[in-house]
Formats: C-alpha cells, structure tokens, sequence
C-alpha cells in the first residue's frame, strides 16, 4: 500500500515565528544600517532562500542598487553583501529565541503525525548556527522535528532539492512519492516540486500572507478571505499540488494523498 511516510516541514512562518517576522525585521534593520531602504514585501517575496541570498537579491532590486551608488559613489560589491549580511546576523541572532514559539496547533498535528507512524524532516532557510537556537528554543515549547537539514554543506538551498535529498537520506525514506513537503513560501513550494514530492502550502501564519495573528483576527472576513485566496493562487501558480488554511488540514489530506496514490 502506498502512503506518506514523511512530511518535511519549514519552520518560520510554517511551524514557528507566525506571520514570518524575526528575518523580515533583521533585513529592514540592517540595509537600514547601510542608509537604504527595503520593503517589508520585498524582503518577503524571497523569503525562503537562504539569507546571504535574499541579501543578494534585494541589493539587485534597481532602486536599491541605484540609492547605493548614489550615497557612496560606486556600485555595491560582495564586501557591501557581506558587511549586509553579518549584521543582518547579528540582529536576527537577538531576536531569534523570541520568534520560536509553535503555530497554533503545530505540536498537536505533528505529535498525531508521528503518532500514525509518520516521520518528521524539516527544511530552513536559516543556518544550522541560527537553527542552534531555534531548534532548543521550540523544543521547550512542545515542538519537535526527527530531522532538521539546513543547506550548510550542500550545493545550494531553496530553490534547489537538495535539502529534501537529504531529509530523506538520513530518515531513511526510500521513495519521493511517500514525501509531502509542507510550506509557507514559494520557494518552499518550489523546493517540493524540484524534488518530485507533494508539495503543499500553508496560507495562515505563513510569509505570503504576511499577517501576525491579532492581524487575522481583526481583518474583515471579506478583506481576510481575499487576501488569503490571493496566496492560494500565487502557491498553485508555484506548482504546489495542494494548498491549506492551516495545518490543522493536513492529517486529512493526508489520507486524500493516500488513498489517491493507491487508485492511481
């Protein structure tokens, strides 16, 4: 019989860090510190690549790249990156314990998840220094995964597969089809699909929608609804195979996949 045998999860904006604030705040801060101003929606639209390559991306973005050279005389280099970068670390390093806190119903999904026999991987755009820190700080919250990879040692991050590789590799998952990758990001969607697993969104909490939780709570129900089917379209665009309101959806999904794979 076949069946999903893991889920890989992210973990800010997906499984902890609701609305995905702690790296939005530390990539504010700190081109802030070089005199130039990004967007809370520009550094959320390539959240979930790996840091040093957001910072690359939102130094491309021309308006940043021309108030660059218009305040310091010259186009940026890989120095201005890494001078970005590394306070950047050090801001998120401050704040990273603080921003650990499980999603609501995160530790009671994942707990019924293992319960069925099912393991759990995980997958960051964060380093396994910052992991560090976040993995004990979730612990003491009631959320724990079986494997965390951060792409540390490996070709390349979100996008790319390879940290799903190698979930799977050390939790002894023969077959990409028994995976299910569950995220927050288009990257994250994006990552599910370059390995040939399900890939399947989650909408609130998440970076795209980009609301913290008394946000939710306060919007419209019209307003609310609009946005978060504005999320659903842009993961389906993605390539993701399902999308969800909330992981609270995802045990009964689940059992669609399975019983999907088993008609096929």
């Amino acid at each position: 019989m076949k069946k999903i045998e893991c889920v890989i999860l992210d973990w800010a904006g997906t499984a902890v860090d609701y609305g995905c604030f702690a790296p939005v705040s530390a990539f504010i801060e700190s081109f802030k510190s070089l005199g130039l101003e990004v967007t809370a929606a520009e550094t959320r639209a390539h959240m979930g690549l790996t840091k040093i390559e957001e910072i690359r991306a939102l130094f491309k973005i021309e308006r940043v790249a021309n108030t660059f050279r218009e305040r310091y005389g010259r186009d940026y280099n890989e120095n201005d990156i890494q001078a970005c970068y590394a306070e950047f670390q050090r801001l998120l390093f401050a704040s990273l314990r603080s921003y650990s806190g499980p999603i609501s119903r995160v530790v009671e999904t994942i707990d019924f998840l293992r319960s069925q026999g099912i393991v759990i991987g995980s997958t960051t755009g964060y380093t396994k220094e910052m992991m560090d820190i976040v993995i004990p700080a979730a612990a003491e919250r009631g959320y724990r995964v079986d494997n965390c990879v951060t792409s540390d040692g490996l070709p390349a991050g979100r996008p790319y597969p390879y940290m799903i590789y190698k979930n799977m590799c050390d939790l002894t998952v023969p077959s990409r089809f028994s995976v299910l990758k569950y995220g927050d990001t288009i990257s994250d969607i994006k990552e599910g699909v370059n390995a040939g697993v399900w890939s399947v969104g989650v909408v609130l909490g998440s970076n795209e929608l980009g609301l913290t939780e008394e946000e939710v709570n306060a919007m419209p129900a019209g307003e609310l609804k609009k946005r978060m089917l504005e999320v659903r379209y842009r993961m389906y665009a993605a390539g993701a195979h399902y999308v969800v309101d909330s992981i609270e959806e995802l045990p009964a999904l689940i059992e669609s996949i399975n019983a999907r794979m088993n008609r096929e």
